[in-house]
């Protein structure tokens, strides 16, 4: 099985993300652009894994998610890795957050122990909406730069959970699917004393 671990969007914040990055698609129609239904943030791809290690994984990362409250997220403003002169992803930005980089952290130390190479890059926390194959003309790279420039997105969310997924590969491109969904601790109400 080929398994990921993600914060999937509530269905309104990916619609939201989809319709704001319209110009970027129509300036940039061949791109490989990535279906509103897939719109999620990767904390950690985990690659092929037998299927018997399905419990395993959710028992570790259970526990990881376990020890991290709820976090408000904040998705705005695109962009591109690794730059826009030579764009190979274009992304939604999520807001930088030390709870959230703590916990792709502790996701790494648990898929370490579990025998997962180590991510080398920094955390850059974004949604990916694309993926270029090759490059683009100069024309069509500025287009859709000033597209991305000009596009609105703004919205936050309550990610309760970080979810186990499977990843179906297919002709027509991947199909995900959650295995399960690793809740976070809820959070806290104040106490008034």
């Amino acid at each position: 099985m080929r398994l990921f671990l993600a914060i999937n969007l509530p269905e309104e914040l990916r619609r939201a993300t989809y319709e704001a990055a319209e110009a970027m698609r129509a300036a940039a129609p061949d791109v490989s652009w990535v279906r509103e239904e897939k719109l999620h943030l990767t904390l950690k791809f985990l690659g092929d894994v037998a299927a018997e290690r399905q419990g395993e994984l959710e028992a570790a990362f259970g526990a990881v998610a376990a020890g991290h409250r709820a976090l408000t997220m904040d998705v705005g403003r695109f962009g591109a890795f690794p730059s826009w002169r030579r764009p190979r992803v274009l992304w939604a930005g999520v807001t930088p957050d030390p709870r959230l980089e703590l916990l792709q952290h502790d996701v790494e130390v648990a898929g370490e122990r579990l025998g997962f190479p180590v991510e080398g890059r920094p955390f850059r926390p974004h949604v990916t909406i694309a993926r270029l194959r090759g490059a683009l003309p100069e024309g069509r790279r500025e287009a859709l730069a000033t597209a991305a420039r000009a596009a609105r997105l703004r919205g936050s969310f309550v990610a309760e959970s970080m979810d186990l997924m499977h990843s179906d590969l297919a002709a027509r491109g991947a199909g995900y699917r959650r295995l399960a969904a690793l809740p976070f601790k809820a959070f806290a109400p104040l106490r008034s004393d």
